[in-house]
């Protein structure tokens, strides 16, 4: 983000024997297993074949959300609780991923105060969060660093570098560049992954719960229009992480624009400047060493058309181009990190949200029917009662708006009734669906 029913497709609901289908089929997947949550969850990696994820040998298809704040939160005492609560929500929504920061640089409550020097009560934080996930059978993408400003970011990493007096550029693209900030990062980066769980006694490298971990977030170099610096930063620190974590997915948290190494498809960007940011979707996402392709969808920061039924077909295009290019040119799952529709947009309402959403999802669900390669969403975010603070105008307390809540949790049936639901959403699926 720049920031910081029926079952159906097709807009076509099916009859109630639909949802009756979906019970009887988790039933006879299942039978009379109910997961105690307050045990041990047992979770396996995540793995790839090809175009889709597979857990325990099963194609993986998700529904899943953001909740960036979590390791601060969990730093406090008064706040902490805020994790279990959005964890259990999302649970209870028969939601699988979390995507989550795994950073804070020089900022407020940071996990790396000045270049490898940590903070042990904030790892502690993150260990937190990581050990209730577990708890509730939900799998974290977290992210290593920040394009953006937000929580230090790559803008922190070129101020340790100037202050130190080994920086090579006061351009906060120089930390894609400069050896100095590489060798800071890469240090982060083996600590963050060897990371020994105060909780579960796991090293963070050979935990399950992790789903994946992403290089950083939003990355863009404006200063190299051609590309060629952000791709050689990612080709040396993905192969990094892989040198040091086998067990784990990798992504590189783009937002998806096309490149001038992907003529074809620089119709599909949201405007002209889309191809000059430095990043090149297929070019980038190519690489051996990178995992899946994340696709970010903000249509109303990224395009000056404020026509809403404009940005909804703008959605499905560029929704359908990234599943086709990870189907034909990648061979690779495609994951959509984040979406969201600004509140601050004039026409806005909830209603209009809702329809954004089940475009989205809709989408999901027909790559899931057809074994394509768009495997799951995680909308730009949740939040729980009493953060104001910390929304922006995309956050949502999904359970306060009831049309919204059943979107999603109609998607996590939809999607098992296509699956087979994981047993650690078992306990909720039964009740969730059964009552649809």
């Amino acid at each position: 983000m720049v920031k910081s029913k029926m079952f159906g497709g097709n807009g076509v609901f099916y009859p109630i024997i639909g949802f009756a289908s979906c019970v009887a089929f988790i039933y006879l997947s299942f039978g009379d297993l109910w997961i105690d949550i307050h045990r041990d969850m047992k979770l396996s990696f995540v793995e790839r074949n090809g175009t889709q994820f597979i857990v325990d040998g099963k194609p993986f298809y998700f529904n899943g959300w953001n909740s960036y704040w979590m390791m601060e939160h969990a730093v406090d005492d008064s706040r902490k609780h805020r994790i279990r609560a959005i964890l259990q929500s999302g649970a209870k929504m028969g939601l699988t991923v979390c995507r989550t920061w795994a950073f804070n640089d020089g900022d407020y409550n940071a996990l790396q105060i000045s270049p490898g020097r940590f903070d042990e009560q904030v790892f502690r934080a993150l260990d937190h969060v990581i050990a209730e996930s577990r708890r509730y059978g939900i799998r974290l993408i977290l992210c290593l660093v920040n394009n953006l400003q937000a929580y230090g970011g790559k803008t922190q990493y070129v101020k340790w570098a100037w202050e130190e007096g080994v920086g090579l550029s006061s351009s906060n693209d120089s930390f894609f560049y400069d050896p100095s900030i590489r060798h800071y990062f890469k240090n982060y980066v083996k600590t963050v992954l060897t990371r020994k769980n105060t909780i579960t006694g796991l090293e963070y490298r050979d935990d399950p719960t992790i789903f994946a971990w992403e290089l950083i977030n939003e990355p863009r170099c404006v200063t190299d229009k051609s590309g060629d610096t952000l791709q050689d930063w990612i080709e040396e620190m993905s192969t990094f992480v892989k040198s040091i974590d086998k067990n784990h997915l990798l992504t590189i948290g783009l937002e998806g624009f096309y490149g001038p190494k992907s003529p074809k498809r620089l119709t599909v960007n949201p405007e002209f400047w889309a191809a000059d940011v430095g990043t090149d979707f297929i070019r980038n996402s190519k690489i051996s060493t990178v995992d899946f392709a994340s696709v970010h969808i903000y249509p109303d920061h990224w395009t000056h058309n404020p026509d809403f039924e404009y940005k909804l077909k703008f959605v499905s295009k560029w929704m359908l181009s990234h599943i086709e290019d990870g189907d034909k040119e990648l061979k690779k799952p495609i994951m959509f990190t984040e979406f969201g529709l600004s509140t601050e947009n004039k026409d806005f309402t909830p209603d209009k949200r809702d329809r954004f959403y089940k475009v989205i999802l809709d989408i999901i669900y027909k790559s899931a029917l057809r074994n394509k390669s768009g495997a799951g969403s995680l909308v730009w975010q949740f939040l729980v009662e009493g953060m104001e603070e910390f929304n922006d105008d995309f956050g949502i307390v999904p359970w306060k708006r009831s049309s919204t809540y059943q979107l999603f949790t109609e998607q996590s049936c939809k999607l098992a009734r296509i699956q087979g639901a994981l047993p650690s959403q078992m306990p909720y699926l039964r009740k969730l669906c059964t009552q649809r």
